[in-house]
């Protein structure tokens, strides 16, 4: 969905391994009918399409890559099973995330209020021969922005996300977390405004 490879599958194509010369993808909306009809190879190919991004939201919201896995493989499940029930008001990209981000949604609200801070995901460590201060002063900053998301609200996380680090607009949003546009700005603010005060001292 936003894919930003050279070789990347056009706007709603998905690539299809084994193809002829010169086939390079099957319009996904084709592969959703196929899918919607029983076709499980074509819900694998929509699978791996997506898949990558599934991940990095789960991983974003739960702060662990083994949960993100197993959050994202129980969201494809319920979204095999629910195939039948596909009916296209949004993209089939969208109606992925929007069932991923609500099974993220009640991992998080089922956690203590409050995680040890060791508990936040650790950053991905820049090299240290390149500039050894500014690295360690990099993940240090990482890791407080880390700590600073797992002090927010489920909800406030998963709109701050989904809009500052997938890109989507507030309608969008309002659609994969199921509120209203006017909630969706009310969530992001007060995110925005934690994260800030958090952050003031990197500033």
């Amino acid at each position: 969905m936003h894919g930003n490879a050279h070789d990347d599958p056009a706007p709603g194509e998905v690539p299809v391994e084994g193809g002829q010369a010169g086939e390079q993808a099957t319009p996904e909306g084709l592969l959703v009918t196929r899918a919607v009809e029983g076709d499980d190879a074509a819900f694998e190919v929509l699978v791996r399409g997506h898949a990558p991004q599934l991940l990095a939201l789960a991983s974003r919201l739960l702060g662990s890559a083994a949960e993100a896995e197993d959050a994202v493989q129980d969201a494809l499940v319920t979204a095999w099973r629910r195939l039948p029930e596909f009916r296209r008001e949004a993209a089939f990209g969208t109606w992925l995330f929007r069932i991923t981000t609500n099974r993220c949604l009640n991992i998080l609200r089922a956690r203590p209020a409050t995680r040890p801070l060791d508990a936040a995901p650790e950053p991905p460590m820049a090299d240290p021969a390149l500039d050894p201060p500014r690295a360690a002063e990099s993940a240090a900053s990482a890791r407080a922005l880390n700590v600073a998301l797992a002090a927010l609200t489920a909800d406030q996380r998963a709109c701050w996300v989904l809009r500052e680090l997938h890109g989507m607009s507030y309608e969008e949003i309002a659609d994969v977390v199921g509120i209203a546009e006017p909630a969706v700005r009310g969530r992001l603010f007060r995110a925005r405004r934690g994260l800030m005060e958090a952050m003031q001292p990197w500033r």
